[in-house]
């Protein structure tokens, strides 16, 4: 893609595309009713002072590293490299769990007799499918990323009018009040912290700062995104507990579920709910190709300055894309989906334990990005910000230690969902933690290794600079 082609409305089509997630809706509505007063205090607590910090790392230090340059110029080396290592592979670790989605509405749709063997292989070629495109060109990438979030809102609109008509004829499935939307301790459950997951990804955009028009353009378009995506999240939601009653609600049939309670009794219901359904289909893809192509970027960025494995940067020579990072993601995404899939009893399971474990790995790169931003207001204080987040350091401080607390629950509770009621299920929790546990071990093998023996490479020829102490 030729630079400087890639606008305002094209950076919030790409933000909307990684960040809108259907794979997850669902399960924020299996929360219940309360699920309205959730997301609206993470919005206050997390996703505006997020937005923030996002919008003035990625004006302030634009480049293609993204994530990665933030936290290695905030922070040195070490870090950066566990960053992206973090930021790169929860894509191949999460694929899996949004085309085992995919299989099982394409099950639910079109053959409720298919086996899990065969929903499994359609998830291996869909992963590879998602390979091909992101290593064709960077156009191809985002043009697929527009359409796709283009069906999104389309599929979003139609389940919430769609709730909203079937609740003026037939009266809502769930009680809706002030008492029952509020956020309540006693309904926090094993969903919710799939509430922080699904804000997450403002940043990713960054990645593709050669390819926009003006940077500066960059904070209108993230909060543009941040508030479409908080006002679809809210009309999805709402447009599903409308037509189903929440204990109802099914991880992978969910959509389905609703689809059938809005239109099946229409003499084109079956017609409308297979279209519909279908255009869910595509739009996981969508999230992938997005997803797949800022994580790549940023994982390359840190390979080419020795931090990460040689592979991971092989770039294209013919569309200068990141065909080694992408390829790998399609690996571990291969062998993950392989590996879940022995130990799993049904579609819902393998995508629920694949999902949380994913899921923590992609709020571990948050820890280390929130605090770049503080390291760097103290540190290069006299660098032009074309956007700046207002306050002194104190603020920024006390913004960035509530975006933390906030991504720490978030973890503790994917990990263990059922601490709230002071239990633990082990036969859960244990595979997760071993999982998360070991990817940080591999990562850490990866960036001990001493920069020089990587490419020659040391931190004072970095071209981003020194950027703080090495860890």
């Amino acid at each position: 893609m030729t630079k400087g082609k890639l606008g305002s409305g094209g950076v919030a089509l790409f933000t909307l595309c990684a960040v809108i997630g259907l794979d997850t809706l669902t399960a924020v509505a299996s929360i219940g009713v309360c699920a309205v007063g959730w997301l609206l205090l993470t919005l206050v607590l997390f996703v505006i002072p997020y937005g923030k910090i996002t919008s003035e790392l990625s004006t302030t230090y634009p480049g293609q590293g993204g994530i990665y340059e933030w936290v290695h110029r905030a922070f040195g080396p070490r870090w950066a490299a566990r960053t992206s290592w973090l930021y790169w592979i929860n894509v191949g670790l999460w694929m899996p769990a949004v085309y085992i989605l995919f299989a099982g509405i394409l099950t639910e749709l079109f053959a409720p007799e298919l086996s899990l063997h065969w929903q499994v292989a359609i998830c291996i070629v869909l992963t590879w499918l998602t390979v091909w495109i992101c290593n064709l060109s960077v156009n191809i990438g985002l043009w697929v990323t527009k359409v796709c979030a283009s069906l999104k809102m389309m599929v979003i609109f139609t389940l919430g009018i769609g709730g909203f008509c079937y609740a003026y004829h037939n009266g809502m499935a769930n009680e809706l009040s002030l008492n029952t939307i509020l956020p309540s301790a006693s309904n926090v459950s094993a969903f919710l912290p799939t509430l922080v997951f699904n804000v997450l990804g403002f940043e990713l955009v960054a990645t593709l700062s050669n390819e926009m028009k003006d940077v500066r353009e960059l904070p209108r378009a993230v909060f543009l995104a941040i508030g479409i995506t908080v006002a679809l999240y809210l009309f999805s939601t709402l447009g599903i507990l409308m037509a189903l009653p929440e204990g109802d609600v099914g991880l992978l049939s969910g959509v389905i579920d609703t689809l059938r309670v809005l239109f099946g009794d229409l003499p084109s219901g079956t017609v409308i709910v297979k279209i519909v359904g279908g255009l869910t289909l595509l739009t996981l893809v969508g999230n992938m190709v997005a997803w797949t192509m800022g994580s790549s970027r940023a994982a390359a960025e840190a390979s080419s300055e020795g931090e990460l494995p040689k592979l991971l940067g092989r770039m294209s020579k013919r569309y200068n894309t990141p065909i080694g990072a992408n390829t790998l993601t399609g690996m571990v995404s291969t062998v993950v989906i392989i590996t879940y899939a022995v130990f799993a009893d049904s579609a819902d399971d393998l995508f629920w334990s694949v999902f949380a474990f994913s899921s923590c790995i992609a709020l571990l790169p948050y820890l280390m990005m929130l605090p770049a931003h503080v390291r760097l207001r103290q540190d290069d204080p006299d660098r032009e910000r074309p956007y700046r987040v207002a306050g002194g350091l104190w603020v920024q401080k006390a913004m960035v230690a509530q975006c933390l607390l906030v991504i720490l629950l978030a973890i503790v509770l994917f990990i263990f969902p059922e601490l709230s009621q002071f239990s633990v299920d082990w036969r859960y929790s244990a595979p997760v933690m071993v999982g998360v546990i070991a990817t940080l071990v591999i990562g850490e093998m990866l960036v001990k290794r001493p920069l020089s023996q990587a490419t020659g490479y040391t931190e004072a020829q970095s071209p981003l600079g020194q950027g703080g102490n090495a860890i």
